[in-house]
């Protein structure tokens, strides 16, 4: 097609889109260009703006890299991850789910641990923190051998990926479910924490006067085979940031219950003053059981 107003470009664009063999990606594209045409129109975008644009683009790309992932901490500082976790799942997005964010500092190997086990690898300051979980289906029923892969950030606000100082796979730990579906660890209570600023993310954040606060949360992925897998994260209710997520991840399904003791551990001996526990159930959706990518190595 020679084009002869700037109202040619999207029909061109769009015919060449349509030809698209796959259905999906047939799908996809078109709507695709038809928004973001709409987009360029709707802002009046301009050369300057575009040219910076394509820039940003090209600058998410050198910012990642084996321990930090831009374009994950990006899609979340939009809302994007969270928009995609809540349309897919809990009947596309009509009940609550226990789904939430992967993150961009999941590993794919953490090490397995028994039941009960310590996740604490380097000195990590902090209270002690006992988890207690259950893994069971959407009618309740316990899941036996389902592999749990918890991680979190220690008490100064970075995962061991982040930190020198801590060692490799540190608050990092993967465990299986009992025939009840149950599985437990011992850690440390995780503080909430910034996220890098550093980049692209941080100069969106400047812009808009946004702090860079996560609240302080525990993540969890379940695999097992018949059902989907369930990326979650539990959130400490008491965290000042809870409300104002910098990723959008908090959903009252999410909220779990932290609670401080201060008395002795009852089982425990030599356990430090003030100490938590958090009791949680996990739900499993029915579906494929396939991995993510892993955002870091």
């Amino acid at each position: 097609m020679i084009l002869e107003r700037e109202q040619d470009v999207t029909a061109a664009v769009l015919a060449v889109m349509e030809r698209t063999s796959d259905p999906r990606l047939r799908q996809i594209m078109v709507s695709l260009v038809r928004h973001l045409h709409g987009f360029v129109r709707d802002v009046r975008l301009t050369e300057a703006e575009f040219r910076e644009a394509a820039a940003i683009l090209v600058e998410l790309g050198k910012l990642t890299s084996d321990t930090h992932n831009e374009v994950v901490l990006m899609a979340g500082s939009l809302g994007v991850s969270s928009l995609v976790c809540l349309l897919n799942n809990g009947d596309q997005g009509n009940t609550e789910t226990d789904q939430s964010l992967l993150g961009p500092f999941w590993r794919l190997n953490s090490p397995r641990m028994e039941n009960g086990a310590s996740i604490v690898r380097s000195e990590t300051p902090g209270a002690p923190l006992f988890v207690n979980g259950r893994v069971v289906d959407k009618a309740g029923r316990p899941v036996a051998g389902a592999e749990v892969d918890v991680w979190h950030a220690s008490p100064v606000g970075l995962y061991e990926n982040q930190d020198p100082e801590q060692a490799d796979m540190n608050l990092r730990g993967k465990f299986t479910t009992d025939d009840d579906g149950r599985f437990s660890f011992r850690s440390v209570m995780m503080v909430g924490y910034p996220i890098p600023t550093n980049g692209v993310v941080g100069r969106l954040l400047h812009a808009q006067s946004r702090h860079p606060y996560r609240p302080a949360h525990l993540h969890a992925l379940v695999f097992k085979p018949g059902f989907k897998v369930l990326v979650s994260q539990v959130y400490d209710p008491a965290d000042p940031h809870l409300t104002t997520d910098v990723q959008f991840g908090v959903t009252k399904a999410l909220i779990g219950d932290f609670v401080r003791h201060g008395e002795p551990h009852p089982s425990a001996s030599g356990v430090a003053m003030p100490w938590y526990s958090l009791d949680h159930v996990y739900h499993l959706e029915p579906g494929e059981a396939v991995l993510p990518r892993p955002p870091i190595k």
